[in-house]
């Protein structure tokens, strides 16, 4: 079975893995403080916060924001982790709808959401291609709202010269498996702004001062640390960053290489009347090209088939306000409602060959 999505490893990821063993700095040391001075000035920001995964970087990202007890605009097409995010702080989501073409949420149709509880926006790059971020910072300056990218598929992508991450007032990423940069599990909260950068190293370590290895590099009173925050044991791992720092450096050689499958696919599908496939717009400078979504009215039929030929095939997503515990949120989507039931995601990631991509493509133009 071909899959959807995999990790590209080799041999230096392994050899990398011997340091922190060897050296017994396994959790939160001196390789995750070199994945996040790396990462940071590969983003262009001034700070980079290593988590264990991006749900834990949208919970710390929305705490600091200050969005408790008031209202996140967001989009309904993301994994839940984007919304669970706002529930965790105590506020409230209300679902804008998205752009039929590219399924980021609709810049156009944000600014009739905004009441005097909004206290932010949340933003995902969808697929890894930039959202309209000029009119949805224009907004976010109007009403004094906190701009908050979910960048989880978006590491690499650029919009008008900045990376993806860094545009708003908070980025956070995700490492987990079947993303571009991919450590297993983790995640990566990004920011320019130094106090934030500070309370955020204490949230995601318990609300602790100093950190273990913080601590270490000072022989005096070492053992010594306050607690002044209610923290959460969030930090990333010394093994997950030393993976890290060597898939950062192949970041964007991997993304080039899924670009590549893109335009073999988008080639080869231009042609079919059925079939429509993604957009790049022209703020979409260099998309992360995350994942691969066509759409199409025969969705459900064309999975079964697939699968029947050895090609996994997924959706992504199921709007998050159709499911049982957000239907009560606020929300008028009426194009998410409707695109959702045409979209499959096809296989994408830098291993799959030249031959698979041209079975996948065979397959499908034989399905009909």
């Amino acid at each position: 079975m071909i899959p959807v999505f995999k990790p590209s490893y080799g041999e230096e990821e392994l050899e990398a893995l011997r340091e922190p063993l060897k050296s017994g700095w396994v959790g939160l040391g001196p390789k995750t403080k070199e994945f996040e001075e790396k990462f940071a000035e590969y983003i262009g920001v001034k700070f980079a916060i290593g988590t264990n995964s991006a749900t834990a970087a949208l919970h710390l990202a929305m705490k600091v924001m200050n969005v408790e007890g008031g209202e996140v605009i967001t989009t309904p097409m993301t994994f839940i982790s984007t919304n669970h995010a706002i529930l965790y702080n105590n506020a409230e989501p209300v679902f804008c709808d998205i752009e039929a073409d590219t399924l980021n949420i609709d810049a156009n149709k944000i600014e009739p959401l905004i009441t005097k509880r909004t206290k932010a926006i949340v933003v995902v790059h969808y697929g890894g291609y930039p959202c309209d971020m000029e009119k949805i910072l224009s907004i976010g300056r109007k009403y004094d709202l906190k701009v908050i990218e979910d960048a989880a598929h978006g590491c690499g992508g650029v919009w008008k010269d900045k990376k993806l991450g860094s545009i708003g007032d908070i980025g956070c990423f995700s490492f987990h498996a079947v993303k571009n940069l991919a450590t297993g599990e983790g995640g990566m909260i990004t920011t320019n702004d130094a106090e934030i950068n500070e309370q955020l190293r204490r949230l995601r370590w318990m609300g602790i001062t100093k950190d273990t290895f913080t601590r270490s590099e000072n022989s005096k009173y070492a053992w010594y640390y306050d607690v002044v925050d209610v923290g959460y044991k969030y930090h990333l791992s010394d093994i997950a960053a030393a993976i890290g720092l060597v898939q950062l450096a192949k970041l964007d050689s991997l993304n080039k290489r899924r670009e590549e499958i893109v335009q073999v696919y988008n080639k080869a599908f231009d042609k079919i009347e059925w079939i429509e496939t993604p957009i790049k717009k022209p703020y979409m400078q260099k998309p992360a090209y995350h994942n691969y979504v066509i759409k199409c009215d025969c969705r459900d039929d064309l999975n079964t088939y697939l699968k029947e030929k050895g090609i996994a095939s997924s959706v992504h997503y199921i709007p998050n306000n159709h499911y049982e515990m957000y239907k009560n949120c606020r929300s008028h989507t009426p194009i998410s409602n409707t695109q959702w039931k045409k979209i499959l995601t096809l296989p994408l990631f830098p291993d799959l060959s030249n031959d698979s991509v041209q079975f996948i493509i065979d397959n499908i133009k034989s399905f009909k």
